[in-house]
């Protein structure tokens, strides 16, 4: 049994931010009924290629959206919107990412439903917040991470500013999603009542921020870029070998004493430029040359292998190929694979989540648009008559 068994999630949400908390949610127990735009599905559906294959499902799709079921339903119509309703009886969840006050001429807004469904928690995703000059703004994760400084400080030191490889604003937005819905399932047990949970790309950002944000709020200065390398500790970046790169992440001054004799150049360690951390990072110019120069004489595998039988936090830069068929991952179980409807296998990266108790489960594939359509409609009591003209009058999609 999951650690969130018994608990049901009606997610409105699309793209990432969202999907990717409910995934997370659902591989711990939750019910999660998606609710899904008829003939349109959740945009990253279309987010390819690469498809599936013998599927129109998107890689990008995939990834965020195992252990749900999708109802496809027009909620900008009145049945549309009973259904939901319905669905609101039993859930103890709403997740939705529409842009501020886009909700209210449904009616499916917090303040519309806060009265009718008391122990509602109702989470909130936005790009700026329900609040601020900026509310009214749609969001995405781009606009986020320029605009909540992570670009800024991302790239190579002379370089033009640089996005993180992945939608990293909407997976912390996620993350913090998450993190504030369980906290209001914990209140409920108290109180029983729910609440709103309200959180935004820039705030997820900027919160990710942390030492660099406090580096200006301390100090009135900005923290200058530093591409691979850290702005407070050296040497903390990575370093070229003879067949690639490694990255060296020396975190205190027992470290770097250990990495002195592991360079065979124990008399590094003694100089007062770079005895301490403070010192190595005012003589950041002159230490870091050494380093290089004596590291790029090894592989990377060589001196990855030396650094930790020394106990020197190191690793290889690696492709995504490599970290997957790597012997680790397979260890932790991070990438599992679950028969699609379509009768493909579908590949995709587990949970890190790992409980002694309360294991996760991969019970469900990321669903096609409408496939649980008829199924939830008739659980909820609606007619195999109902149902049909429901659909004849396009207000469901139904998997066929």
């Amino acid at each position: 049994m999951g650690a969130l068994n018994g608990i049901k999630i009606l997610d409105l949400s699309r793209v990432l931010a969202g999907p990717y908390a409910t995934q997370m949610m659902g591989d711990m127990g939750a019910e999660i009924i998606k609710i899904e735009r008829p003939f349109v599905g959740d945009d990253t559906r279309k987010w390819g290629p690469p498809f599936l294959d013998g599927t129109n499902e998107s890689a990008y799709y995939l990834s965020i959206n195992r252990n749900k079921q999708s109802l496809a339903v027009d909620i900008s119509t009145i049945d549309g919107q009973a259904i939901i309703h319905r669905l609101l009886k039993d859930s103890d969840i709403l997740i939705e990412n529409f842009k501020v006050g886009s909700l209210e001429k449904y009616k499916l807004d917090y303040a519309s439903l806060r009265d009718h469904y008391p122990r509602l928690i109702y989470a909130s995703i936005t790009g700026f917040g329900h609040n601020g000059p900026l509310a009214a703004e749609p969001g995405y994760d781009l606009v986020a991470q320029a605009m909540g400084g992570l670009m800024s400080v991302t790239g190579a030191v002379a370089g033009p500013p640089m996005k993180v490889g992945v939608a990293v604003s909407d997976i912390l937005t996620g993350l913090h999603v998450t993190i504030g819905i369980l906290a209001a399932l914990q209140s409920r047990h108290i109180t029983g009542r729910g609440q709103m949970v309200d959180v935004s790309l820039l705030d997820s950002t900027l919160a990710s921020m942390t030492n660099l944000a406090q580096y200006y709020l301390t100090s009135g200065d900005v923290a200058p870029r530093f591409g691979n390398a850290h702005s407070t500790i050296v040497p903390y970046q990575a370093f070229e070998a003879t067949d690639g790169w490694l990255v060296l992440a020396v975190g205190n001054d027992h470290q770097f004493e250990k990495l002195c004799d592991a360079l065979h150049h124990p008399e590094w360690a003694s100089d007062e430029r770079f005895k301490t951390n403070p010192a190595r990072v005012i003589n950041r110019e002159i230490l870091l040359p050494l380093l290089a120069a004596a590291i790029k004489i090894f592989s990377a595998a060589a001196f990855v292998e030396i650094c930790r039988k020394a106990d020197i936090p190191a690793g290889p830069v690696q492709s995504m190929d490599a970290v997957l068929n790597s012997d680790q991952v397979a260890a932790r179980e991070m990438k599992i694979s679950i028969p699609h409807i379509s009768g493909a296998v579908t590949p995709l990266i587990g949970s890190p989540l790992k409980f002694s108790e309360t294991k996760v489960d991969y019970t469900r594939a990321p669903p096609v648009c409408g496939q649980h359509t008829v199924k939830i409609l008739s659980e909820l009591g609606y007619s195999s008559d109902e149902i049909a003209s429901f659909e004849t009058r396009n207000i469901i999609q139904i998997m066929r």
